[in-house]
């Protein structure tokens, strides 16, 4: 069996995808150009070379830093274009993209913009690809809950376009329970909710995600394996983890592939998924992650079919279309076995 070959063709979702984070060297520097924005790099390959991170802070500094050159509807509708059309070569049939909006409007760029141009990409995605999709708003945990409570409430005017609302950036010392209030709002709104927790932080984050934010997933998740008794809770629960193999390597949450622990989540039963976070940032999308995942923890065919399946059980689609694809997944394993 040509193992890269059956994993680009297995249906996949991914659902842990923040759209910043797939800005390719290439286009910052297009974009730089086009709204004569300097970057502190000289060319596409010492920017490139510049992702090299010690944790996730000094990833986030590089990060912030490329989503400024961000600023009109166009450039969000390239960027999501972009990314579908490599999900769409790698098999991705369904995607579940956050977006940070924080990063925008303290810019002085309106939400309305941020959002013109990635729902555009998406339905078009959609009609063009056949890529269905949801949208994940995210806040800035490293910022006040005030300052998400009023992102929460600029956003709701736009809340059809919206599925969930999620947490990320810096995890140490803003725990999940400093945003309480605001995903209670959000809740109430009839929006469905997740949270980074369990990257840097410790196991507590991901009982305060799941038992204050009340969320239907978790977003990374893989320190829960330092408490037992969380563990079969999530398995037993099976509450979603949205791992993220190569970025967890290139942030120094493992020291390499091979030490990651997916393998070992799976064996206790956790519903774990792949995913590739900031593709552009850590090295590969989500099929260069399943190819890193089978290759470093020497993962067999069922237990990569296993993952796929995970994917869309953890996904925010309809039963009916859950089904769809489980059986589409099946079949697949069983004509390529």
């Amino acid at each position: 069996m040509n193992v890269t070959a059956f994993l680009r063709g297995i249906p996949k979702a991914e659902l842990h995808l923040h759209i910043e984070g797939t800005l390719e060297p290439e286009l910052a520097f297009r974009l730089a150009k086009k709204h004569n924005v300097a970057l502190p790099y000289a060319n596409v390959e010492a920017l490139r070379a510049a992702y090299s991170f010690a944790d996730l802070q000094s990833f986030l500094d590089i990060y912030y830093a490329g989503a400024s050159v961000l600023r009109d509807a166009e450039d969000f509708h390239t960027l999501t274009t972009a990314y579908l059309r490599k999900a769409h070569e790698q098999g991705v049939a369904h995607v579940e993209i956050f977006f940070d909006p924080q990063t925008h409007t303290e810019r002085g760029i309106a939400l309305s913009t941020v959002l013109e141009g990635i729902v555009g990409a998406l339905r078009q995605g959609r009609e063009q690809l056949g890529i269905t999709h949801r949208l994940i708003l995210c806040f800035l945990r490293h910022l006040s809950a005030d300052d998400a409570m009023r992102t929460l409430e600029e956003a709701l005017p736009y809340k059809a376009a919206l599925t969930a609302v999620g947490l990320d950036s810096s995890e140490r010392g803003h725990p999940p329970s400093k945003f309480a209030a605001v995903f209670e709002r959000a809740r109430r709104e009839g929006l469905l909710t997740v949270a980074h927790a369990g990257e840097e932080g410790p196991p507590e984050y991901i009982y305060e995600a799941l038992d204050i934010l009340k969320v239907r997933r978790i977003d990374h998740g893989v320190r829960s394996e330092e408490d037992p008794k969380l563990l079969d809770r999530l398995a037993r629960e099976r509450m979603p983890l949205t791992v993220c193999p190569l970025s967890n390597v290139k942030l120094k949450v493992f020291d390499r592939i091979e030490d990651h622990n997916l393998k070992r989540l799976l064996e206790r039963g956790v519903c774990a998924t792949v995913n590739s976070d900031d593709p552009a940032y850590f090295g590969g999308y989500l099929l260069e992650n399943f190819v890193a995942l089978e290759q470093g923890l020497g993962l067999t065919p069922a237990e990569l079919t296993k993952l796929a399946r995970n994917s869309f059980e953890a996904s925010f689609l309809e039963e009916a279309d859950k089904r769809r694809w489980l059986s589409a997944i099946d079949a697949y394993a069983r004509e390529n076995a």
